[in-house]
This record gives structure tokens, C-alpha cells and sequence, in this order.
């Protein structure tokens, strides 16, 4: 697992938490907030972002990615996402593979509320064997 100084741990807390309160969840009324940090330093924040007609809201990580993009991030080098708690909130399978698209099985995964940090694992723990633009890089033939 790779290293995250400590005041990247709290850039991230901070970031995340503070996009919780921009939620758009009328519906479920659960807010959840994600901050990426990048290979640069930068740390991006999403909320998440629902929506009447089901299922086309997104996630906070999703958001935080898209940030991330648009400021000219290209690798996430850890994501913390926070949720009201106390239960433990980690990404939904559709942002561990978003988020498999700009990081590798190395990738830290934080997992926060409001009172802090709950636990930390990698994205290689939360997504085993995950396919990736590794798997695109090749010369791929159609079979014969």
C-alpha cells in the first residue's frame, strides 16, 4: 500500500467533507462526498447528485473524477469518500471501475464520516482481478 502523508489525509478529509454539504440527495437523503487527489498534489471534490428519474444521478466520486479531468488530472493516487455514517461507506462497483480507470490495484481507498477516518484499503482489495486500459494497450487480434 502506498504511503499518503498526513496533511494529504486531511486536504482530503477536508475536501470531501465540505462537498457533502453540497449534495443533491432530495430522495434518498443520504449525502455523500469523494476527494481524488492526483499525481500533481491537487486534490478535486465531488458530491453526489440524484435525481427524480432513477438511476440517473451520479456519485461523488464520479464528480471527483470529472473535476479531476477537467483541471488536466490524469492519475488519482487516492480517493477518500465520507458518508453521514456510521456505518461505513465505500464506492459503488460502477465508481470502483471509474475509478480503476485513472488509478491501479494500488490506488488508497479512504473511507470517512464526519468524525474522521474509519478505514483505509487499496483499490486492488475493493476491485481483485479488475480489467483496465492496461487490457486495451495490447494488440488484440479477433480469432481466426
Amino acid at each position: 500500500m502506498q504511503f499518503l502523508a498526513s496533511e494529504d489525509l486531511q486536504r482530503l478529509l477536508t475536501a470531501s467533507l465540505a462537498a457533502r454539504r453540497h449534495s443533491h440527495s432530495p430522495y434518498s437523503r443520504y449525502a455523500v462526498g469523494a476527494a481524488v487527489l492526483d499525481e500533481q498534489g491537487v486534490v478535486h471534490a465531488g458530491c453526489n447528485i440524484e435525481n427524480a428519474a432513477f438511476p440517473q444521478g451520479w456519485c461523488a466520486e464520479a464528480t471527483a473524477l470529472g473535476a479531476m479531468v477537467m483541471a488536466g488530472g490524469k492519475r488519482a493516487m487516492a480517493v477518500l469518500v465520507s458518508g453521514p455514517g456510521p456505518d461505513i461507506i465505500t464506492p459503488c462497483g460502477g465508481c470502483r471501475q471509474k475509478l480503476r480507470e485513472f488509478g491501479d490495484d494500488n490506488l488508497l481507498v479512504i473511507a470517512a464520516d464526519p468524525s474522521g477516518v474509519k478505514q483505509t484499503w487499496t483499490l486492488g482489495d475493493l476491485l481483485p482481478a479488475s480489467f483496465g486500459p492496461s487490457h486495451m494497450t495490447h494488440n488484440h487480434r479477433e480469432p481466426a
